[in-house]
């Protein structure tokens, strides 16, 4: 009897375990071993197709159901033998960045940088990015960017939600920005 106890035991534990490698909480993983990254992103999100790579996107995944959220990486060259700390401080990226994204769209749009961090997993330097986005014929939206430079490139992670929905997802896109690994 004891036997046959600590063996339902066990593979209740086993399966428990397993199911953690899925993901976290809602959260699948994405592994590209091509480029050296990967993240976590929402359960019922699909990868999409790129509309102008040109611009360094690597990848976009977008809700199925929520079409304003969505989540992109970005791939792009740095001077040789720069590191992420030589590019200037979390805040001096964050703007810089900002500065980017609102000259790529409409010139009427508001752009609000909320604040910025940074942290450093396995060695590696992150900086992480919040900003609101308010472009003139939509919703504003909310989104959390995590920055890393590795073997010669910037990597960009965002995701993003409408302001409205953003204390509903808030937990679940800090989790996935965190995430975000280059190797």
């Amino acid at each position: 009897m004891w036997k046959s106890l600590v063996t339902v035991v066990l593979l209740l534990v086993s399966i428990s375990l397993s199911s953690c490698s899925v993901g976290v909480g809602g959260l699948k993983q994405y592994v590209d071993s091509l480029d050296g990254y990967k993240f976590l992103y929402p359960n019922g999100w699909a990868a999409v197709e790129v509309q102008d790579a040109s611009e360094g996107v690597d990848i976009v995944f977008r809700d199925i159901i929520e079409r304003s959220e969505n989540l992109s990486v970005i791939i792009s060259d740095v001077p040789k033998g720069k590191t992420l700390e030589s590019l200037g401080t979390p805040s001096e990226v964050g703007y810089r960045f900002l500065k980017r994204t609102n000259a790529r769209g409409e010139s009427e749009r508001e752009v609000e940088f909320i604040k910025a961090g940074s942290y450093e997993t396995e060695g590696q330097q992150y900086y992480i990015l919040e900003y609101a986005v308010a472009p003139s014929d939509r919703e504003k939206q909310h989104n959390i960017a995590t920055v890393a430079v590795s073997r010669g490139k910037l990597f960009t992670f965002s995701i993003s939600t409408s302001e409205q929905r953003w204390q509903n997802v808030r937990d679940l896109f800090e989790v996935a920005a965190k995430s975000f690994t280059v190797y």
